[in-house]
């Protein structure tokens, strides 16, 4: 049986170059809400953490624990391991669109 004939449809869409002014948007954006995410669930973690370790002890929980030492510092370093890795990804891509234009161009 013969395979039906595969066309190929060029279009002249041409690649968007991201603007400078969106780039920090997005690694705001990002960084923001990956650190809240990463607060949440630290802090749900810690605070279970801290309950269980008051009912084995007998006291009375102290929430200021799983706060102060536990989420806060673990989404302070979130917030700086997500900024790096926003930014390099944004410049790659940044890089990368510019590439793809030039490409666009010669052809």
């Amino acid at each position: 049986m013969d395979e039906p004939s595969k066309t190929l449809i060029h279009t002249k869409s041409p690649t968007r170059l991201p603007s400078w002014l969106g780039i920090p948007v997005r690694i705001l954006a990002l960084t923001f809400v990956g650190t809240l995410l990463s607060f949440a669930v630290t802090l749900l973690i810690a605070i279970l953490g801290t309950a269980t370790v008051s009912v084995l002890r007998g006291v009375a929980p102290d929430m200021r624990i799983a706060y102060r030492y536990i989420a806060l510092p673990m989404a302070l370093i979130a917030a700086l391991v997500l900024s790096v890795l926003a930014t390099t990804s944004e410049i790659r891509h940044y890089r990368q669109g510019k590439t793809l234009r030039a490409i666009e161009r010669m052809s």
